[in-house]
């Protein structure tokens, strides 16, 4: 257990600091591993030789190991089952998108297959939203900014990733520390990401979301809102409780005022719960004065003995119509992909194996791709 993840970049950092070795080699050892799965220390060229002793004494080239990549029968989703080095799992969901379908005033859009990553942030959560299997599971441990980055590892030997959304398992700004620091080196060489094609989603942890435009700047913020009053965001989401609809309005106010971005609200439409017309105009009212984009969230059942009902098209479509209509609110459905393999919204969860079973990965969070 004593060894660390060598993407955990501020042990790693500091690491070399106290031995006297130069931080710039580190993007260098990120990119040689990178590209080569399962070498060794020794494999890597032209390192100190300080830098040998060191990583050998203590890092990992990857502290978890890719458990199982399930694809959807279409295709266009994989789930990983990840394994960390303490034995627990978590899982991170790849999405494929087809960007040059369709048309772009009306020439062909540019770009092609894109992939965007959905991942964990902590094993488990304790949020306990009601209509997310990932709230079932409790919560068991945050993921370190290293655990973080080895989901990117992983999905990126098997697709190029473009986009990353922080909507798997667990609360990100609860995790915030490790959060930030993951996206710094996601940012940086070699995985040279942009900072807007990363989005954070939070339930709303309001004394995070002030700090985080500061330290997270051209990163996008997602808001899971689900309700447009509080008492029924309290009746599905526990943890608005601590967290009043309108003091989480106010903190939204000031991070677009300082941060002048758009920021996308989630919405999971459960049946005679928060899909009626009157629940539209609430929204509505409650949202009119920010640049926001609403994404309306068709519920995935989670289990036989769902609570939740699956809102039908046509209460969707009016819904939309109304934030559209009425309040010029630019607001999507989004598509549903990864249900036959529970990598939907709300699905993602892990059952622990017993020792005789072996795994098997149940329904789990929540997941998109928000940059189309």
């Amino acid at each position: 257990m004593g060894l660390r993840s060598v993407f955990d970049a501020s042990a790693v950092r500091t690491e070399f600091d106290n031995s006297g070795i130069n931080t710039h080699f580190i993007p260098l050892i990120w990119k040689y591993l990178l590209h080569n799965p399962n070498c060794e220390w020794e494999d890597i060229p032209s390192l100190p030789s300080a830098a040998y002793t060191l990583l050998r004494s203590k890092f990992k080239t990857l502290s978890s190991t890719l458990h199982s990549a399930t694809d959807s029968s279409d295709q266009v989703t994989t789930k990983m089952l990840i394994k960390l080095q303490n034995g627990a799992f978590v899982e991170a969901v790849i999405m494929r998108y087809d960007s040059s379908l369709g048309t772009l005033g009306g020439k062909p859009r540019p770009g092609g297959l894109r992939s965007t990553l959905c991942i964990s942030s902590q094993v488990g959560c304790k949020m306990g939203c009601t209509f997310c299997a990932t709230g079932t599971m409790g919560f068991k441990s945050n993921l370190s900014s290293g655990e973080i980055i080895e989901q990117l590892v992983h999905a990126s030997r098997i697709s190029k990733i473009r986009n990353i959304v922080f909507m798997g398992m667990g609360e990100p700004l609860n995790n915030y520390t490790a959060l930030t620091e993951a996206i710094q080196v996601m940012t940086t060489s070699p995985f040279q990401l942009s900072p807007r094609k990363i989005t954070v989603s939070t339930v709303g942890i309001i004394h995070a979301i002030k700090k985080f435009h500061g330290d997270m700047p051209n990163v996008n913020l997602a808001v899971s809102l689900h309700a447009p009053v509080q008492d029924i965001r309290c009746q599905i989401m526990p943890a608005a409780r601590a967290f009043p609809l309108h003091k989480l309005m106010d903190a939204l106010q000031e991070y677009q005022k300082n941060s002048q971005q758009k920021i996308f609200i989630e919405y999971i439409m459960l049946d005679g719960i928060n899909d009626e017309e009157q629940h539209a105009h609430q929204l509505g009212k409650l949202l009119e004065t920010f640049q926001v984009v609403i994404n309306l969230i068709p519920f995935n059942p989670i289990g036989s003995s769902s609570d939740f009902g699956t809102s039908s098209e046509q209460k969707v479509a009016i819904f939309q119509k109304i934030l559209r209509g009425t309040y010029e609110i630019r607001t999507t459905v989004r598509k549903q992909m990864g249900q036959d393999i529970s990598g939907a919204c709300g699905q993602l969860v892990v059952n622990m194996p017993n020792k005789r079973s072996g795994m098997n990965a149940a329904p789990l969070a929540d997941i998109e791709d928000l940059h189309h």
